[in-house]
C-alpha cells in the first residue's frame, strides 16, 4: 500500500529528519519527497511505500499528528487513493 504524507508549517531544523526518522523504524520505505520553502513555510509531500510496515495506517497517522504537535507543524497521512480522490480535477 502506498501512502501520500504531507507537511505543511513553519520552516525550522529537523522536520525532515524526524519525519523520515519515524517512517524509518516502523519499516515504511520512502519512494519520492518533494518539498520546498518559501517565505519561512515549509511545504512537504511524500509519497511511501507501507508493504512491509509494523504498523497500520491508522497508528501511523495518530504517530505522525504527535510529531506534528511536537515540532509545530501539520502532518497528514492518508492513503494514495484517497489523496488522489481528495485531489482530481
Amino acid at each position: 500500500m502506498r501512502i501520500v504524507l504531507t507537511i505543511v508549517g513553519k520552516d525550522r531544523v529537523g522536520i525532515i529528519a524526524k519525519v523520515s526518522n519515524l517512517l524509518a523504524e516502523h519499516g515504511v520505505n520512502i519512494l519520492n519527497i518533494n518539498q520546498n520553502i518559501l517565505e519561512g513555510f515549509f511545504n512537504m509531500v511524500l509519497i511511501a511505500d507501507m508493504s512491509s510496515a509494523d504498523v497500520s495506517l491508522k497508528d501511523l497517522q495518530k504517530m505522525a499528528v504527535e510529531i506534528g504537535k511536537e515540532i509545530g507543524v501539520e502532518i497528514k497521512v492518508q492513503h494514495e487513493d484517497i489523496f488522489t480522490a481528495m485531489h482530481r480535477i
